[in-house]
């Protein structure tokens, strides 16, 4: 490959475009209208436009990114992760213009992306699997069958989906039917098809993947673990390599099974094996991830490996430059830094970043894709950053991670830094006790309340920032500007007024709860919006009846009322 053209966005676009030029390979950028002013884009080559418009007419038309590389001279596409990574007629277009696609052939893509021909696949090669059902549950009579033969609690999942999306967990065979059925909707909304299988639940499950390498010439590389139990709405907030707690017959067993399971599907490229552990030890195959993960770094760091660059060598039909697993280096954590409100139930939180100080020194490593002054816009994830932290082993990473954190400011909008500030020093993840007691909803489960962020949105001229003494201490401050020359405090909210039901964010008024006219309670559910691919549900801020002010489908802007509550 001559010109490597980058089909993502964000801090992956920078990541990638470093390791190309690593590998002396010149970039092409593509560039929606909300990321005009983007990072990543000062980093590439060329940048390219995709015009305005939601992710379904930029990042996700494939037809549009075909004709930049068209234009553009790009001889390959690296799809990054999120958006087409996964998408196997997204390769298939790559290759049949002529192009050199970084990752997987489509049909492992379309092979592993199946979940239930991807249990096929770990079956056949005698990875640990718990009980699921033999093909898509057809019915909810099916669904209920299924769950009397396998016993509760069980999962039903889509077998098309991913990110929690079209995933119920049931308890109790009487709410079985209805979990299937709600289920099929939710996987039809998100995926476009409803197809759901069923499988043994396993209670407080830790999630342990593998990082697998696998080149054009039979060599299939583990390059080690990782755990990213700690999640939100079953996405991920904090991972560490290697996996923690794990005794050598758990990672020999992760290990093989990855390795099988990537070498019967005639694997390619960068791809992550993923597993849950429950509390007794039992190891059960989840599903295969066919790109590169949001977690790679960690894996980089106490490997030595750019994984990246080993994607670039592999497409260009070169051998792996590692023959097997690598022992580890030291401990490493990714924090991810994204841009939500873990005191509103990590609620999406775009807007303009008006400080970003991100922290550094020994064992410190960050990739970005913002920095002061950025935009982070609210149709798109809410990742900004992430904050890798590596030690010689768990405890000083634990010790550097609490440092850097501690160094670490954003200002202009709310950020999951309380949070990781907070489970850095709870004793369940420390396991300063001997026991590491997370698990896959533990944040939901026993994470304990953090205080909201503030609402009060800093001043368009920005803050004057000085310190003072105090009894012969430093202490650090910052005023709105305009404060200092007399003018009036500015102050933005999202708080309903007596008559108004606010949105708190730019946002997708996706549906409706309730109807029109409808009497309402204080905390009931009365709306879903979306914003940065998460769906938030607004709560009812006073009981009364409904007059709904915005439709279904209807584009939000942040403090703007789409209903009034009258008593």
């Amino acid at each position: 490959m001559k010109k490597l053209l980058i089909a993502n966005r964000g801090e992956i676009a920078l990541r990638i475009i470093r390791a190309a030029r690593d590998y002396g390979v010149a970039t092409v950028a593509l560039y929606a209208e909300a990321d005009v002013d983007a990072l990543y884009l000062r980093a590439a080559d060329e940048a390219w436009s995709l015009g305005a418009g939601r992710a379904s007419e930029t990042y996700l038309n494939i037809e549009k990114i075909l004709e930049v590389a068209a234009r553009s001279g790009a001889d390959a596409v690296h799809p990054g992760y999120g958006f087409l990574s996964e998408r196997a007629e997204f390769a298939e277009a790559v290759l049949a213009a002529g192009l050199t696609w970084v990752g997987p052939g489509p049909d492992v893509i379309r092979a592993l992306g199946d979940k239930i021909e991807a249990r096929r696949i770990a079956e056949s090669v005698g990875a640990p699997l718990v009980k699921g059902s033999d093909g898509p549950l057809e019915s909810a009579e099916a669904a209920v069958n299924f769950a009397r033969q396998a016993g509760l609690p069980i999962a039903i999942k889509a077998a098309f989906g991913g990110g929690g999306r079209g995933m119920k967990v049931v308890h109790r065979l009487e709410d079985v039917a209805e979990a299937w059925a709600s289920a099929t909707r939710e996987a039809v909304e998100a995926f476009g098809r409803g197809e759901c299988y069923g499988e043994q639940f396993l209670n407080r499950p830790r999630h342990v993947e593998a990082q697998v390498l696998a080149d054009s010439h039979g060599s299939v590389v583990v390059l080690g673990t990782r755990d990213c139990s700690l999640q939100r709405r079953n996405q991920k907030l904090v991972e560490e390599a290697p996996a923690p707690f794990l005794s050598d017959a758990q990672r020999d067993r992760i290990h093989e099974a990855a390795r099988a399971i990537c070498a019967k599907a005639g694997y390619q490229g960068a791809g992550t094996v993923e597993f849950l552990l429950s509390e007794s030890g039992v190891i059960s195959f989840l599903e295969v991830n066919t790109r590169l993960q949001v977690e790679h770094p960690i894996t980089e760091v106490t490997t030595g490996i750019d994984i990246v660059l080993e994607q670039l060598r592999i497409a260009d039909g070169l051998p792996l430059s590692v023959t097997k697993t690598p022992a580890p280096i030291g401990h490493a954590f990714e924090f991810r830094i994204n841009a939500e409100d873990p005191g509103r139930g990590f609620l999406p939180s775009p807007g303009r970043i008006t400080r970003f100080a991100p922290p550094s020194g020994p064992g410190v490593r960050l990739d970005s894709g913002v920095e002061s002054g950025s935009s982070v816009p609210p149709i798109y994830d809410s990742l900004m950053a992430k904050l890798i932290i590596h030690g010689r082993n768990r405890e000083e990473a634990l010790a550097r991670a609490a440092r850097a954190l501690a160094e670490f400011e954003i200002e202009g909008l709310a950020s999951v830094l309380p949070f990781h500030r907070a489970v850095i020093s709870d004793p369940a993840f420390t396991a300063k006790d001997g026991r590491f007691s997370v698990y896959t909803n533990w944040i939901e489960s026993e994470f304990p309340a953090l205080p909201p962020a503030p609402r009060a949105a800093p001043a368009e001229e920005g803050l004057v920032r000085g310190f003072i003494e105090i009894d012969g201490k430093r202490h650090s401050f910052g005023l709105p500007a305009h404060l200092l020359s007399g003018g009036a405090a500015r102050v933005t909210t999202a708080e309903a007024s007596p008559a108004g039901q606010r949105v708190p964010m730019p946002c997708l008024l996706q549906s409706w709860l309730v109807a029109e006219g409808e009497e309402v309670s204080e905390g009931q559910p009365i709306a879903v919006i979306e914003a940065m691919k998460a769906e938030t549900r607004l709560v009812a801020e006073t009981s009364g009846r409904i007059s709904q002010k915005a439709a279904a489908g209807e584009s939000l802007t942040a403090g703007q009322i789409i209903a009034e509550i009258r008593a």
